[in-house]
């Protein structure tokens, strides 16, 4: 004859799987990065699908990675200082570097970077105020010998 009461395997809790373990969550949240880096990649590629020669970017003085220095050149003219370098492999690297004066005393930056005559990169530094260069408070004297 059958008991009624539960076994006591039965009888054991089970814990509620948390939301993230649960397997439409997981898919969900995966389906979503996957979704953000194909628009992070696909997005820079129809840029340069709708403009291909930068026309547009020039004209409206911007730039974009895949410009050559001349087409950078025609979009936001000559940089204030260039640095050049090369890789071990022998590879030329240069950083442009362009200030716009708000001020007398206040400069921003605007840093590119190119690999064999082409726009790899850049950065952008904000508003910061250019000091004058500080003294030190003991400057060195030489002495006079004689």
């Amino acid at each position: 004859m059958k008991s009624l009461e539960p076994s006591a395997s039965s009888m054991v809790d089970h814990e509620p799987e948390s939301l993230i373990r649960r397997k439409p969550v997981r898919l969900a949240i995966y389906a979503g990065l996957a979704l953000f880096a194909g628009f992070m990649i696909i997005m820079p590629l129809v840029a340069k699908l709708r403009d291909p020669n930068f026309e547009k970017h020039i004209a409206e003085h911007r730039v974009m990675v895949g410009m050559s220095k001349e087409q950078v050149l025609q979009a936001w003219g000559g940089p204030q200082t260039i640095n050049t370098s090369f890789t071990k492999d022998g590879i030329r690297q240069e950083e442009w570097i362009f200030e716009d004066w708000e001020g007398a005393a206040i400069v921003k930056h605007r840093y590119l970077y190119f690999e064999e005559g082409m726009l790899i990169g850049g950065w952008f530094q904000g508003s910061g105020e250019r000091l004058p260069t500080q003294s030190p408070s003991n400057p060195h004297i030489p002495r006079q010998t004689g």
